[in-house]
């Protein structure tokens, strides 16, 4: 099962940047170039990339571009280990807007002022935001989305892995498994969306700036 690919044009029509844009900004090791891929179609070769992290990146560097430098932004981008020791307040995930209010009070521990969120426990809440943001699952779904990332917490921790939500016969169901992994579904299953930890940690880096 391949990952979730974007093709080129489709990246530059969806987020607005030009082709040159896009070039200078792997010149200056802002986007990483093993995530241009070359692949073949039928009208040639194209170049596609992994869909959530590029979109993650590219939202993190339009929103700093006018604040640092190019330079100053590949250094803090190549930086990935600060966000693994992050701890953040629930105060400071509504300020720096991490998730959405609808997220944070059904999934966040509102009630607790001290409580500080983990590096885990913040991807969770992204992994939810991001799917419910997207209108690609309910709310009665993101609650077992929510409920399977807590429990298997400590058997994925510090550990690479990907999140695969499908359904079957009007049926949901999240499989959480080590990456990077090969997983054949039988024909009646459709995958709505499948998710790597590297997607999900682009996309929380980005909204911790």
């Amino acid at each position: 099962m391949e990952e979730d690919l974007i093709s080129k044009k489709e990246l530059l029509d969806l987020t607005g940047i030009s082709y040159g844009q896009l070039y200078r900004w792997k010149r200056k090791q802002l986007i990483p170039e093993s995530w241009f891929i070359r692949k073949s179609t039928y009208t040639g070769q194209e170049t596609f990339f992994p869909k959530e992290r590029m979109l993650g990146r590219i939202q993190h560097i339009l929103s700093k571009k006018d604040d640092l430098s190019l330079d100053e932004l590949a250094g803090k981008l190549s930086d990935m280990s600060s966000v693994h020791k992050q701890l953040l307040t629930i105060k400071e995930v509504r300020e720096r807007n991490i998730v959405s209010s609808v997220t944070l009070e059904r999934y966040g521990q509102c009630d607790k002022d001290e409580h500080k969120y983990s590096f885990e426990q913040l991807i969770h809440l992204v992994a939810v935001d991001l799917l419910l943001g997207k209108g690609e699952l309910s709310l009665e779904e993101a609650d077992l989305l929510h409920r399977t990332l807590s429990v298997n917490r400590t058997q994925f921790e510090g550990k690479r892995w990907e999140l695969f939500f499908a359904r079957k016969m009007g049926v949901s169901f999240f499989l959480q498994a080590p990456a990077p992994s090969e997983l054949v579904f039988d024909e009646g299953v459709r995958l709505i969306s499948r998710i790597t930890l590297e997607d999900l940690t682009e996309q929380l880096q980005g909204k911790l700036g």
